[in-house]
């Protein structure tokens, strides 16, 4: 459910988790080649054919089914803001709000049950995606007790979190009237920067148990490169993600004060210590280049121009339906259905524009992870463990369009690309 409340948790989530993948069975082995016979195109290769057939055909077959389901997550907004505005849904909980004086907190009560009617809605499309299909192609281990439980966590969040943010940019938008776009796309980025800033500390410990790492020589080889980058880290941390899935996961995350360096138990226990530390050079190379800073900017840009795209799109629609809809104007709350299809539209159209800003930070971080941790294979061999969750060799204008992370191919290649500049090292 990509509303306006998690949009921005949303794109973090892409942007940081570059190596949340679920591993296959087997294991890759770096191609043995003598120094003098090395060739950067046979050795990808070898990775490459480190995959059966049968493996190659289900991680295309799931990764391709993702470009039906956006589709689909877009058809299923259009419906949701049909639902509400043209069968009087959203005119029936307004009046229901209305029964307060306050308009902040009439605005509060419409938002919660818009949420909670849109999850209702659209709950035999989540329970698909979500459960049947991650099991279908073995990417989950929850059942369905524990998948249900973090969902009613997510839709409470949605509901608070949401609820205040979104009466808030009401109350906003109701003050300054005409330039509330501009207002608005300032007011949404200070949530995303409020968001990262929690996010580490009260919203993730919600879903997982984060310790300190426990592997005392690993957590010193990360600490060490860690400090000769600057990263201000003082520890790392574990977190129990076997509960979920076996995705292998890492990032550093947070904001300020709350930075936190951190990897999940499944790249602990499936990944050897030269996979590990390739993959934490990536992640802190999202740090050091500032990609936190960068997406920011590039995210605030989007916003600016989706909301403006929404304050052209919503009074063109509302003088058109406004009788049948029974909404005044962009400052009326019960037009918030059509508030959020618009901009779920905006951002499902640039998202190919998305998808390259996110993968471009992804190749910076993938040559910083290689400089950094100087593991070619260890790089390489973890790319191709990714490859059950994502498409391994992808047509070059499909990766562009579709891809928010460099495809394993690429990534393999670049590495033997820096091991072939390197092998007298």
């Amino acid at each position: 459910m990509k509303k306006v409340v998690l949009i921005s948790l949303f794109i973090l989530n892409i942007v940081f988790t570059g190596f949340s993948q679920e591993l296959p069975v087997g294991s890759v082995s770096a191609p043995i080649v003598e120094n003098e016979t090395f060739n950067q195109d046979i050795a990808t290769e070898q990775y490459l054919n480190t995959l059966t057939s049968e493996q190659k055909e289900k991680s295309d077959a799931y990764f391709e089914g993702g470009y039906w389901l956006s589709l689909w997550g877009f058809i299923m907004e259009l419906v949701i803001a049909f639902i509400f505005l043209s069968l009087g849904l959203s005119k029936w909980i307004k009046n229901i709000a209305e029964r307060v004086r306050n308009i902040h907190v009439q605005s509060v009560i419409y938002i919660g049950f818009y949420f909670l009617f849109s999850y209702i809605l659209s709950f035999p499309l989540t329970i698909y995606q979500g459960y049947f299909r991650e099991h279908k192609y073995e990417l989950s281990n929850m059942d369905f007790g524990g998948w249900f439980s973090e969902e009613m966590i997510g839709l409470a969040l949605t509901i608070v979190l949401g609820s205040i943010f979104i009466a808030f940019l009401y109350a906003v938008i109701r003050k300054v009237k005409q330039n509330w776009w501009i207002w608005g796309s300032g007011i949404m980025v200070l949530f995303l920067v409020f968001s990262m800033f929690i996010s580490p500390v009260f919203i993730s410990p919600l879903f997982n148990e984060y310790k300190p790492l426990e592997n005392q020589e690993i957590k010193e080889e990360i600490l060490s490169m860690a400090r000769a980058n600057g990263v201000p880290a003082d520890n790392v941390y574990q977190f129990d993600a076997s509960k979920q899935s076996n995705r292998i996961s890492a990032n550093v995350s947070g904001f300020g004060s709350t930075i936190r360096v951190s990897l999940n138990d499944n790249l602990l226990n499936q990944c050897s210590p030269t996979e590990i530390k390739a993959v934490m050079a990536h992640e802190l190379g999202h740090y050091v280049l500032n990609h936190v800073y960068e997406m920011l900017i590039y995210i605030a840009i989007l916003i600016f121009i989706g909301l403006a795209f929404i304050n052209w799109a919503y009074n063109k629609l509302i003088n058109k339906f406004k009788k049948k809809w029974a909404v005044s104007g962009i400052a009326d709350i019960g037009g918030l259905p059509l508030f959020v299809f618009l901009f779920v539209a905006f951002f499902f159209v640039a998202s190919p524009v998305m998808n390259n800003i996110i993968r471009s930070n992804e190749v910076e971080a993938d040559y910083f992870g290689l400089n950094t941790a100087r593991e070619p294979d260890g790089f390489a061999s973890v790319s191709m463990k990714l490859s059950t969750y994502r498409k391994i060799n992808p047509g070059r204008f499909e990766e562009i369009f579709f891809f928010d992370h460099p495809s394993g191919k690429t990534r393999v290649s670049n590495a033997m690309k820096w091991k072939a500049e390197h092998l007298e090292e």
